[in-house]
């Protein structure tokens, strides 16, 4: 499951919702007018996969995900995190996070995460667009990359 909860961007979430119809996951997203109308906007999916509209406080929904007992992973920049080239296929049901285009996956989240992945850059950026990003964990999270 992708969790795209500090999403903005309209493109974006169109594009979060293809990966998720192509790995075969599905897509938890804040239950706002700002969602609702950016997969309005952003959906060209004649069918949509499984959408999960997240009610509760965001941080609450995470912890709501862990007490099920899926692992919860952030793709984020971050001194301990896996590589994605050494990510190991998921083993069991797993929330991947992706934060804020600009500002990532805000810090009071953090202790709630069982793994963090980042993506090496090789290029003068420092990340992806956070659908790119997504989309890769995605892939390689299904095994399919």
């Amino acid at each position: 499951m992708v969790a795209p909860l500090w999403v903005s961007y309209e493109a974006n979430l169109g594009t979060l919702l293809r990966t998720c119809d192509a790995v075969g996951a599905c897509m938890a997203i804040p239950d706002t007018a700002h969602y609702h109308r950016s997969l309005e906007r952003g959906d060209t999916l004649s069918r949509r996969p499984h959408i999960h509209w997240v009610r509760t406080s965001k941080g609450l929904w995470i912890e709501q995900q862990r007490a099920k007992g899926r692992v919860v992973v952030a793709v984020e920049l971050a001194e301990d995190a896996t590589p994605l080239t050494r990510l190991e296929p998921a083993r069991g049901p797993t929330v991947v996070l992706l934060g804020h285009e600009h500002h990532g996956v805000p810090d009071d989240v953090c202790p709630l995460l069982d793994a963090v992945v980042e993506i090496p850059m090789v290029g003068m950026g420092s990340s992806l667009n956070v659908a790119v990003a997504g989309s890769l964990v995605l892939y390689k999270l299904a095994g399919l990359a």
